[in-house]
């Protein structure tokens, strides 16, 4: 397949786009708003000719913003102007930067060549910086004809992907070849986009941004002020964090087994995506368990078995809240979530097998002692029991989970100097 065949597929795919739309909007209404937005029609007021950034949804817009602020610092006359797919992206995109005049922000329209030429014709940039692997043919190709430079930020690619890549190389290939710079994280990732099409001066090992999260000093404290408020100091907490559909029925299950032992024990349930806020408050209820929302603001009393996360932007402060951390999106296979959250807040970190969107972090975290894989619910609920009875095996995995980060600090910086010689 070529870009030509690619867009003409688009074009006749519209119809399931309209229809996927509308099926999600079911759940999350946002999604029937600024369509134009995803056409570049009615778009908001931007001042043309900074720097574009595109980050798919939240885990790339949260894991975008340091170098976005270390972007602003650095190129105080130029506006930023940062896209998404997704409504959560777009209210984390707001949240974070609604301070910040030069800032601008709307959906990034579909890879239409009408589409990408309208919107890059808005905006002007300098310089495109795509997060992760959010690659679209159409919108590098239109970048490549205006001669601006477009640098991937942060990239990763698993061997599975990069086996979907190589089975369109004629429409790949020369998309990579396109670009100006493969910021990636590990030698692996750099080969395989090499092998794929990228012109071997381009592909550059600067490691993952992710290593660099900086911490708010406070937010420690200010998690142990809620506990004592909630008279919880000494009580055993535990998280399960951006849980999928089919994780959270496993969790509860595994605090089920808990309470057993431990009829004290809190668990804060953090579903990955907002649209299921009120189905999993349902099924805790269901279940049996006295459960409160953090969005309600109700206070967490002793009876209180499961604190629903049902908020947007508060997933640090609710890690912080928690001894010991299950990342989600890893008893399901979907690639697992950023396990670098919790052990920057030297918090244990437990998950489940399904790890390929981070195989090279977990690796370094598992050898270090700082991670624990379990398979289902009883594997769960042994892991986290330990963690509460043997605070001394939680301190050396926190401890080692700190080193880690440690050790591979830097990536940012490293991104940074390669974006400054594309801009100049």
């Amino acid at each position: 397949m070529n870009r030509t065949l690619y867009t003409v597929l688009f074009y006749l795919g519209l119809p399931l786009v309209a229809i996927r739309l509308w099926l999600r909007s079911r759940k999350a209404p946002a999604y029937a708003k600024r369509i134009g937005e995803r056409f570049s029609y009615a778009m908001p007021a931007l001042q043309p000719g900074g720097i574009w950034v595109h980050a798919v949804s939240v885990g790339e817009s949260i894991a975008a913003a340091p170098m976005i602020r270390a972007l602003l610092q650095r190129y105080p006359q130029l506006p930023i102007t940062v896209t998404c797919m997704t409504p959560t992206g777009s209210e984390r995109i707001h949240a974070m930067f609604a301070d910040e005049p030069r800032i601008q922000h709307c959906y990034l329209p579909y890879d239409l060549p009408c589409a990408a030429a309208r919107f890059l014709d808005r905006v002007q940039p300098k310089l495109a910086v795509i997060m992760e692997t959010e690659l679209w043919p159409n919108h590098i190709h239109q970048c490549a004809k205006r001669g601006i430079p477009v640098a991937l930020a942060n990239g990763r690619l698993s061997e599975r992907s990069a086996k979907g890549y190589g089975r369109f190389s004629k429409l790949t290939a020369p998309m990579l070849a396109e670009m100006s710079l493969f910021a990636v994280q590990t030698d692996a990732e750099a080969q395989r986009f090499r092998e794929l099409g990228a012109r071997a001066e381009t592909v550059e090992v600067t490691g993952s941004i992710k290593f660099d999260l900086t911490i708010d000093p406070q937010l420690l404290q200010r998690a142990a002020d809620l506990r004592g408020q909630w008279q919880a100091l000494e009580r055993p907490v535990w998280i399960a964090a951006s849980t999928h559909e089919g994780e959270d029925e496993v969790v509860l299950n595994a605090h089920r087994r808990l309470l057993a032992n431990h009829p004290d024990a809190l668990l804060i349930l953090v579903p990955r995506h907002p649209e299921r806020f009120n189905s999993v408050f349902e099924l805790c209820q269901r279940e049996g368990f006295a459960t409160v929302r953090r969005s309600g603001g109700a206070h967490v009393e002793a009876g209180t078995s499961v604190l629903l996360g049902d908020t947007m932007g508060e997933l640090l402060f609710l890690y912080a809240l928690a001894d010991s951390a299950f990342v989600g999106g890893s008893l399901v296979p979907n690639g697992g979530h950023n396990l670098l959250e919790p052990a920057a807040l030297a918090k244990p970190v437990i998950s489940g097998p399904h790890l390929f969107n981070f195989l090279d972090i977990a690796a370094q975290l598992r050898s270090a002692g700082a991670l624990v894989e379990v398979d289902d619910a009883e594997g769960l609920a042994v892991e986290v029991q330990r963690l509460f009875e043997l605070p001394r095996d939680a301190q050396r995995m926190a401890d080692a989970g700190l080193s880690v980060m440690r050790r591979n600090q830097g990536a940012l910086q490293r991104l940074l100097d390669g974006l400054g010689r594309l801009i100049k």
